[in-house]
């Protein structure tokens, strides 16, 4: 059998070799997304975020065996730093879900940013379609942790789950800019430290300030994922942003915008990919290059003459 057929007959061997074949660009991955394709847009995609130290690894393990409880097949994708020996992930986070590993209900792939700045691979994407082509229910993607910059994960969840924690010194300096805006759930994990409840009136604070009406306020919810408290009432909250989401149009909306990205980042990719081949790599490049250099020429009228080239 093709490997696309076996992913989508259960076979975990299978599911393993599909994504390895996509985060390595092997001849044949873009023929097994494209049979994977049409059966994609069943599961509910949950982004875990939040700054390094949260607890985030602990508190996806949680909320895995809550899903598990209610029946509910899981794929997690565990974004990790890249090694920078070997340029796989460092499998920090596969180590904190040790149990869920026997699990067959369960699917973890660790993942490199792979100099992503976001806190995404760039085939993280991929990945999650491939997860739900397999017919998981519920897919987590667990970002790396680099905190404001790691906004990326909006462009890939349903539901995005910002997790902080009290007593990292300055908790405006934790909750400002990006992170805060793309939180549509919040977390205050390991609640049960000094500074809880200063982090929890600032937080809401931060939201009375967001000048954009929207009809969802993202509830603000402690847990201390260590002990398992407060897991039911967090999944519960992620339940009922899926049901504001479905009721409102907000989810196909979430997911046409995510598909549009899609097409322009592969776009991009692959003009780029054209470029770096077919021009960066002759001589006429050099020479313009020196011509730039020496200001014979301006660095602007040489990339237009290169796309016009490229795109007539």
């Amino acid at each position: 059998m093709k490997i696309a057929e076996e992913v989508l007959a259960g076979s975990r061997l299978a599911l393993a070799r599909a994504i390895t074949a996509v985060e390595n660009e092997y001849d044949d991955a873009v023929k097994i997304m494209q049979e994977l394709y049409p059966h994609t847009g069943k599961a509910y995609v949950i982004g875990i975020t939040g700054p390094p130290g949260a607890g985030k690894s602990t508190l996806t393990d949680k909320l895995v065996k809550e899903y598990r409880r209610q029946g509910k097949t899981v794929g997690i994708v565990a974004v990790d730093p890249t090694s920078p020996f070997s340029g796989g992930a460092i499998l920090g986070d596969r180590i904190r879900m040790n149990e869920l590993t026997l699990d067959e209900g369960v699917f973890i792939r660790s993942m490199g940013t792979r100099g992503s700045l976001g806190g995404l691979s760039r085939k993280t994407a991929e990945v999650v379609k491939i997860l739900d082509a397999s017919g998981k229910d519920i897919i987590f993607i667990e970002t790396v942790g680099v905190g404001q910059s790691e906004v990326d994960i909006v462009k890939a969840a349903d539901t995005t789950l910002v997790v902080l924690v009290p007593g990292l010194g300055d908790d405006i300096q934790a909750i400002k800019a990006g992170i805060l805006e793309i939180g549509d759930i919040f977390a205050i994990n390991k609640a049960d430290r000094e500074g809880v409840d200063r982090l929890n009136i600032e937080l809401e604070m931060m939201l009375d300030l967001n000048a954009e009406a929207v009809d969802w306020r993202p509830p603000i919810k402690r847990t201390i994922a260590s002990q398992n408290s407060g897991i039911s009432e967090l999944v519960a909250a992620i339940e009922e942003h899926r049901r504001y989401l479905e009721q409102s149009g907000q989810l196909v909306k979430r997911r046409t915008e995510r598909t549009k990205n899609e097409i322009v980042a592969m776009l991009d990719e692959q003009i780029g990919r054209y470029i770096m081949n077919k021009v960066l790599t002759g001589d006429e490049f050099a020479r313009l290059v020196a011509s730039v250099q020496s200001r014979e020429r301006d660095p602007y009228s040489v990339v237009s003459g290169i796309l016009s080239a490229v795109l007539r």
